[in-house]
């Protein structure tokens, strides 16, 4: 089936949404996005709309349709549970990560540093998982378990990465990975490693609220 204007003009920006290319407060200028997709602005606006409704793009007065920012209190609880939970399943399952886990985790967090010089936050995000769920999978409380996969799985719906709009976190992300890493090749207790790991997650979130404050100020600072 041939795909509609709107239809292409959906794909275009929604694509751009995922892979970070539009990141969020990023203005979407219809005018802009309907020459590069060689169309009227008709196609452009009404994808915008379908969008706005799945509340990746918002609309503002003065402002215009512009990527939608995460919602700010849904992102903090799911990321505080996380934390808190993902800690846990981790520290339950030290003596469970041996030297083998911890060389595949390190290799996929050297795959994920390539993938932060690269700039490719689609790649970027499904390492990060991949990384986290080589410690915390071994968990050996079911019960944990299945809420840590709650916890990743509304984590995606509220925004899959971070960390192509959040400046710089993407590395240290990578460099808190290895301090973990070698904390537990140290033989750190269960407790100190639940605590870098909580500390990690919080880190994330505190990067990402930090970010939308200072965009939100910048977004109502806009002249008319």
């Amino acid at each position: 089936m041939t795909e509609s204007k709107t239809e292409r003009a959906y794909r275009f920006i929604k694509d751009r949404i995922e892979d970070g290319r539009f990141s969020p407060g990023y203005r979407l200028v219809l005018d802009v996005i309907a020459k590069e997709i060689q169309t009227s602005t008709v196609p452009v606006r009404e994808a915008v709309r379908l969008l706005e409704a799945e509340q990746l793009v918002t609309f503002e007065r003065n402002v215009g349709a512009q990527v939608a920012f995460m919602h700010e209190q849904e992102y903090r609880y799911t990321m505080q549970t996380l934390a808190v939970l993902e800690g846990a399943a981790i520290a339950l399952s030290v003596g469970l990560i041996d030297a083998d886990r911890i060389r595949r985790a390190r290799a996929i967090n050297k795959e994920l540093s390539a993938a932060v010089t690269d700039f490719d936050p689609r790649r970027i995000t499904e390492l990060n998982r991949d990384f986290h769920t080589a410690l915390f999978e071994l968990c050996p409380n079911p019960h944990v378990l299945d809420l840590v996969h709650r916890g990743w799985k509304r984590l995606t719906l509220l925004r899959d990465s971070v960390f192509g709009f959040v400046p710089g976190r993407a590395r240290q992300s990578v460099r808190e990975h290895e301090a973990l890493l070698v904390l537990l090749e140290s033989g750190a207790s269960p407790l100190e490693v639940e605590v870098a790991a909580r500390g990690h997650r919080t880190n994330t979130l505190e990067a990402v609220l930090a970010y939308q404050e200072q965009h939100h100020h910048t977004a109502a600072a806009r002249p008319a």
